[in-house]
């Protein structure tokens, strides 16, 4: 059953972190702070949602490192009961698309946590100054295909952003699986 995001909330600060790196790099977010906005993305390897739109996701924020964005795509997933995201395979995953970000592992699900995600993908689109202005989707899918009539609404939120610090009032929210949480 696929899961929808909650509404932006809007001015919430960015939640620090301190995970590792399919570059086996330990990565905090004040490494990943872009100069006009940060995107940070709850993925994974196995969600066909995520698969659906990686490409998508791969352009973008290829794009928007031209505005001065980074983006940075965090794996809080269950590998135990889902290896299809385990660490090796996060590293296989990001070869084989071309990850141009950094994607790192919350073995913990400590920050999935922190941040409320609730699902694959997740995007939260911060401004400047890491307060979050964007919860939004990557774009419209039918039938797991991606509706392609323009720019994604996440790269016009995140273009907005950049240009004034503030997202859009209106946000469409993304539609994914819900993230494996650990059994506790």
């Amino acid at each position: 059953m696929p899961l929808k995001t909650p509404i932006c909330d809007f001015g919430q600060a960015a939640k620090s972190f301190e995970l590792k790196s399919t570059n086996n790099e330990i990565i905090k977010l004040d490494d990943v702070k872009g100069t006009n906005g940060t995107l940070v993305m709850f993925i994974c390897n196995h969600c066909p949602y995520v698969k659906a739109v990686i490409k998508d996701i791969v352009e973008d924020c290829k794009n928007l490192k031209e505005l001065g964005v980074t983006a940075v795509a965090i794996c809080s997933n269950d590998s135990i009961n889902y290896p299809e995201d385990s660490f090796e395979n996060m590293i296989k995953f990001s070869r084989k698309h071309q990850f141009n970000f950094l994607y790192l592992i919350d073995e913990t699900q400590n920050v999935a946590k922190s941040y409320d995600a609730v699902c694959t993908p997740d995007f939260f689109g911060y401004n400047n100054n890491l307060e979050l202005q964007y919860r939004g989707r990557i774009r419209e899918l039918d039938n797991l295909k991606p509706v392609r009539a323009g720019d994604s609404d996440l790269f016009i939120a995140m273009k907005q952003i950049a240009e004034t610090t503030k997202g859009p009032e209106t946000q469409i929210p993304s539609v994914g699986c819900s993230i494996k949480w650990l059994d506790n």
